[in-house]
C-alpha cells in the first residue's frame, strides 16, 4: 500500500505576509508545495490530501489542484474553529485556528494508509521523502508505530533572522521528547545558539536532530490524536491563544509508552520562506536545483 502525503495548508504566513503557499518560486512559477508533491511522487507516495480553510477553496482548486489533475490523485478537507468533537462548542470569542494537530484530525476520514504530514511552506528536499517513504511502506503490525524526519539544525538555518525548531532528544534511535525553541540564530562567530527558559545562552551543535514537522504515522494515530485532543479543550478551550500542537500529542503518547517515534536522519537542506528577505535566496535555490537536473523544467508535464 502506498503512503499518502498529508500537506497543512491552512495557514496563513504571518511573519512573511500573504498566502505564501500560492507563491511562485521556481523558474516556472512552482511553489514549495509543488516540489514537495514531486519529490513526494517520485519516492513513491500515491495520494496528497491537503488541509485548507474553506474560504481559500476555490483559490486552492484553481490555483494548485488543477496542476495535479491525472498526476496524481488529490483530495481537499477544511480546518475550521468549529469543526471539534460532539459535546464540544466553539467559544464565540475564539478567532485562532486549533493548532496543526487539530488540522491532521481533520484528515481522519480521508486517509486510511500510512501517512506523512508536513507543512505547506517548507522544501524538504528529495532524501527526506525517500527516508519516510521507505519507513511508511513497511509492515506496521502494531499501533502507536510512528516516525519523523530530524532534519540536522545546521541545515535549517536563514542568514535572515532567528527560527522556530523542535529540539529533539532521543535514545537508541528513538524520540524522547521535542523541545520548541523559538528564537534559534547564529551569533556573531556563525555558532547556532538560542535562550534556555533560565534566560542562559545554549549552543547547538550542527548535527542536533531538529523537527521540521515532517512525521509519519499510521492511521490509528487519529484515535489517539481525538482523545488527547478532547483532553486539551477540557484543560484550555477557553484559553483564547491555546493550540494543541503534534508535538504535544506525541510527548504524551511516548510518555504513556502507547507510542513510538523512530527518529530517522537526513542530509536533505531545508529551506523555505519565514522572512520576506529569505525570497531571493530560495528562488536562487530552486534556479540551481533545476540548473543541476534535480528537477525537470517544468516540474509537471501534462
Amino acid at each position: 500500500m502506498k503512503p499518502t502525503l498529508f500537506i497543512l495548508a491552512a495557514g496563513m504566513g504571518s511573519r512573511y505576509g500573504g498566502l505564501k503557499q500560492l507563491d511562485g518560486l521556481g523558474p516556472n512559477g512552482e511553489t514549495i508545495m509543488d516540489y514537495s508533491v514531486f519529490d513526494a511522487m517520485r519516492a513513491g507516495f500515491g495520494k496528497v490530501v491537503f488541509v485548507i480553510r474553506k474560504d481559500f477553496e476555490q483559490d486552492f482548486r484553481e490555483k494548485v489542484l488543477s496542476k495535479y489533475e491525472g498526476i496524481i490523485p488529490t483530495e481537499v478537507v477544511f480546518q475550521s474553529l468549529d469543526a471539534l468533537p460532539e459535546g464540544y462548542t466553539c467559544p464565540a470569542d475564539r478567532s485562532k485556528p486549533w493548532g496543526t494537530n487539530h488540522a491532521v484530525l481533520m484528515g481522519k476520514d480521508a486517509i486510511k494508509e500510512p501517512f506523512a504530514v508536513i507543512n505547506a511552506d517548507d522544501f524538504y528536499g528529495r532524501d527526506a521523502f525517500e527516508v519516510i517513504a521507505k519507513e511508511l511502506s513497511r509492515e506496521h503490525d502494531r499501533k502507536g508505530d510512528y516516525c519523523m524526519v530530524g532534519f540536522r539544525v545546521g541545515n535549517t538555518m536563514t542568514e535572515n533572522g532567528s527560527v522556530a525548531r523542535g529540539v529533539c532528544e532521543t535514545k537508541d534511535g528513538l524520540l524522547t521528547s521535542v523541545v520548541e525553541r523559538t528564537a534559534i540564530s547564529f551569533d556573531p562567530e556563525h555558532r547556532i545558539v538560542f535562550t534556555d527558559e533560565n534566560g542562559k545562552e545554549q549552543t547547538l551543535a550542527p548535527n542536533t536532530p531538529v523537527s521540521m514537522n515532517l512525521w509519519g504515522f499510521t492511521p490509528d494515530y487519529f484515535d489517539f490524536s481525538e482523545r488527547e485532543f478532547k483532553h486539551f479543550l477540557d484543560r484550555d478551550i477557553n484559553t483564547p491563544k491555546s493550540e494543541y500542537f503534534i508535538p504535544l500529542c506525541i510527548d504524551t503518547l511516548i510518555n504513556s509508552g502507547e507510542a513510538t517515534v523512530k527518529v530517522l536522519d537526513t542530509d536533505s537542506r531545508w529551506f523555505g520562506v519565514t522572512y520576506s528577505a529569505d525570497r531571493p535566496g530560495v528562488v536562487a535555490k530552486f534556479a540551481e536545483l533545476h540548473e543541476k537536473g534535480e528537477y525537470p523544467t517544468p516540474l509537471f508535464k501534462k
